[in-house]
């Protein structure tokens, strides 16, 4: 699934560690759903949501 997680990461200037705190994952789950290796749960993309104040659907994309 495609997502726009390292682009509204590098827009805050995050590091992959400051995401994975605020989600608390590790940085390596951070970079394997960056880079599409693993689709994040549904509470954890909402979680991610929440981090980022935006709709899930703004983030992810199935069709990806």
């Amino acid at each position: 699934m495609k997502n726009r997680l390292k682009v509204l990461r590098a827009e805050r200037d995050w590091s992959q560690s400051d995401l994975a705190d605020r989600l608390g994952v590790s940085r390596q789950s951070v970079n394997a759903i960056e880079t599409g290796k693993y689709d994040p749960s549904l509470p954890l993309a909402f979680t991610i949501a929440e981090v980022f104040e935006m709709p899930i659907e703004e983030i992810f994309d199935p069709k990806g």
